[in-house]
């Protein structure tokens, strides 16, 4: 990080922090027994891993900290915590898309709803030019048929910014 500014250092750390501790808060009642349905939910899930160089894994680690930011609404960080994961993962064009979005559609920009899925999923669809384009899944409940909608995103390969996000067709 030899040429990084200052500001884009607190940035990263800050978008670092915010992801370690929307992870600490996830994991947490889980581990300290909440509720049964968190607790199986939790134990469902063996082992992650990720790797910060890969645009589609950086998609979804954008999009599973969003969600639990999302998710959470007794927790007055949730709302900030969404607001600089924003911040972080997307372009700044990609922000202003966002934005007129929503204020368009009086609905959330990233997840194209006025709520939040309970599932979600992200497969690399290809690349090219200097992007790669992720599919996003979204599942909006538990049962045997929930619905299910898909975004694809846009990332630039050099920053692995999302610069843009659109509902699949």
């Amino acid at each position: 990080m030899p040429h990084m500014s200052v500001r884009k250092r607190k940035t990263l750390l800050t978008a670092t922090a915010l992801a370690a501790g929307l992870t600490l808060a996830a994991v947490t009642p889980a581990l300290a027994g909440a509720s049964a349905s968190h607790t199986t939910r939790a134990a469902a899930v063996s082992s992650a891993q990720g790797d910060p160089r890969n645009a589609t894994q950086r998609v979804a680690d954008f999009y599973g900290a969003y969600i639990d930011a999302t998710w959470t609404t007794d927790d007055a960080t949730a709302g900030p915590a969404a607001k600089a994961l924003r911040g972080f993962y997307l372009s700044a064009a990609a922000r202003k898309q966002v934005a007129a979005y929503e204020k368009k559609e009086h609905a959330d920009g990233i997840l194209f709803a006025q709520n939040v899925p309970v599932k979600w999923k992200v497969t690399a669809t290809g690349s090219g030019m200097g992007h790669a384009t992720s599919r996003v899944t979204l599942t909006w409940g538990d049962g045997p048929h929930p619905e299910v909608s898909r975004i694809d995103v846009q990332s630039d390969l050099k920053t692995l910014k999302i610069t843009g996000l659109k509902k699949a067709g």
